[in-house]
């Protein structure tokens, strides 16, 4: 299979529970946020304010869930993670067009490096 950049994959707008998102990125396809049948409130409108789109579905990282409103890089663009098992336990991160960002993650810190934020999920999921 051939992966399709990332910018240019189709939603997939197939209804999809919890336990059935993937670990690993869809290398042809994008798993809508409204697809998901648990999918919480914050999520369905995590880009609203900065008119971003639909989030989509990027990854696992350990117990969270790794969703993303808005393009990879160059424009303002939101993640939003939650645990896999407390859907309440979420935590967003806005990456702002010059690479900079800001957002908490677990520990209570809050980071302004994407790299940053994403280590503290890792290294602080909850099982």
């Amino acid at each position: 299979m051939v992966a399709i950049p990332v910018e240019e994959r189709p939603l997939d707008e197939s209804p999809i529970h919890t336990v059935d998102l993937p670990d690993t990125p869809q290398r042809d396809s994008a798993i809508a946020a409204s697809s998901w049948i648990e999918a919480p409130e914050e999520l369905l409108h995590l880009g609203d304010d900065i008119g971003t789109g639909p989030a989509r579905y990027l990854r696992r990282i350990g117990p969270w869930l790794l969703w993303r409103s808005g393009p990879p890089r160059g424009a303002d663009a939101r993640y939003w993670v939650a645990l896999a098992t407390d859907l309440d336990r979420q935590f967003t991160f806005h990456l702002f067009p010059d690479g900079t960002g800001e957002g908490a993650g677990p520990t209570g810190e809050v980071h302004d490096r994407f790299r940053a934020w994403k280590e503290d999920l890792r290294d602080n999921g909850e099982v």
